[in-house]
C-alpha cells in the first residue's frame, strides 16, 4: 500500500489539514488539493465510510460528504471504485438504502459490496502476531486485493466500550461478524473483552489507507454510535495519519465537554491511541502532528486543539 504524497515539500512531522465545514463542497475540494491525487489514476479504490447504522450524520458518513469524495476518486481516472459496509446496527443493505447510498452508487457506476452476504472465498483469516484476538479475524477481500483504500470517518463517541469512533474505530466494518463456516461470533468476542480498545488498534495493522477525511461539522460528544449529545465543531479534516487524525479529534471532543472515559489522563494515553502507536500504525504525539488550518474560521478550532495538547 502507497502513502499518497503531500503536493507541498516533504517535513517530519506529520500534517492534519482542518477546513471550515460552513461550506462542504469548498472544505473537501480544498483538503482534497493538499494530496496528489493523480496517483489513483489507473488505481482499483476501496472506499470504507461510516455506515454503521441508517441513523443521519454524525451517526453516519453524510451522502455530500460520501458523494464529493467518489467524485473526487473517479475524476482522476481511478479504475475502479468499491464501497464495502457491514452496519453494526441494522440490516446492511437497508442501511445502505435508506441513507441513499445504494442508489448514489449505481448513479455513479460504484460497485457496493455488502460483507454480511460474503462466504469464507470472501475473507482472508489475519492472525497479527501478539494481538488480543483469540482465533485472528477475517479480513475482506474487496479491501486486501484492493490497490488503495481511502477511508472517511465521522467524529462521535462510542458508548459500547470503544470510547470513541473515528477513524481506527471504522475499520471494524472492514471485518466479518460472524464466521461463514462456523457461524463464530467475533464483533460479541471485540465488545466482551476488556481489550476492546487495542483490538480495535489491532485491525488497522492489516491496512494503511491513503488518506482519511474526517467530517466533524457535526459531533456527538456522549452516547453514540447512533445518537447522542450533539455539537458543531464545523470543521472538515485530512490526514495520511489515522493515529494522528484520531488524536485531533479526541482532543476536539475534550473541548466541547465529553464524556469520563474520553477526557481521563492524557489523549495520547487513550487505548486506541497508545496501541496503534505502539503498533507503529501513526503517531498520537502531540510535538510530531502540525495542525494545518485553511481558512480563517479553522484557525479558532486549531487554537483550542493546540490548548487540549498542553494539558
Amino acid at each position: 500500500m502507497f502513502k499518497i504524497r503531500f503536493t507541498s515539500d516533504v517535513i517530519l512531522m506529520v500534517k492534519v489539514f482542518l477546513a471550515s465545514g460552513t461550506n462542504r463542497t469548498a472544505a473537501i475540494q480544498n483538503l482534497l488539493s493538499k494530496l496528489d491525487l493523480s496517483i489513483l489514476s489507473g488505481k482499483r479504490v476501496a472506499v470504507k465510510a461510516n455506515f454503521n447504522s441508517a441513523d443521519p450524520f454524525p451517526a453516519s458518513t453524510h451522502l455530500d460528504t460520501f458523494t464529493l469524495l467518489i467524485d473526487a476518486i473517479k475524476d482522476v481516472g481511478a479504475s475502479g471504485i468499491h464501497v464495502g459496509a457491514r452496519s453494526g446496527m441494522g440490516n446492511t443493505k437497508k442501511v445502505l438504502d435508506d441513507l441513499g447510498i445504494t442508489g448514489m452508487c449505481k448513479e455513479k457506476d460504484v460497485k457496493a459490496s455488502v460483507l454480511d452476504d460474503f462466504t469464507m472465498d470472501d475473507y482472508t483469516l489475519i492472525t497479527p502476531e501478539g494481538s488480543h484476538w483469540s482465533r485472528g479475524f477475517l479480513y475482506a477481500n474487496l479491501f486486501k486485493d484492493a490497490d488503495i483504500i481511502i477511508q472517511t470517518c465521522c467524529l462521535k463517541t462510542h458508548q459500547y466500550g470503544g470510547h470513541f469512533t473515528l477513524s481506527l474505530k471504522n475499520s471494524v466494518g472492514m471485518v466479518a461478524k460472524f464466521d461463514p463456516e462456523d457461524n463464530y461470533n467475533y464483533m460479541k468476542e471485540l465488545h466482551s473483552s476488556p481489550y476492546q480498545r487495542e483490538m480495535i488498534a489491532e485491525i488497522n495493522t492489516v491496512y494503511e489507507p491513503a488518506f482519511v477525511l474526517m467530517d466533524a461539522t457535526k459531533a456527538f460528544v456522549t452516547g453514540g454510535p447512533a445518537s447522542g449529545e450533539e455539537v458543531t465543531p464545523n470543521v472538515i479534516l485530512l490526514s495520511t495519519d489515522r493515529v494522528a487524525l484520531d488524536t485531533v479529534g479526541v482532543a476536539i471532543l475534550r473541548h466541547y465537554g465529553t464524556t469520563d472515559a474520553v477526557s481521563n489522563g492524557s489523549i495520547s494515553e487513550q487505548a486506541q491511541l497508545a496501541r496503534a502507536a505502539e503498533l507503529g500504525l501513526g503517531t498520537c504525539t502531540f510535538e510530531d502532528i502540525e495542525l494545518i488550518p485553511l481558512d480563517e474560521e479553522s484557525k479558532s478550532v486549531v487554537d483550542f486543539v493546540n490548548t487540549q495538547f498542553q494539558k
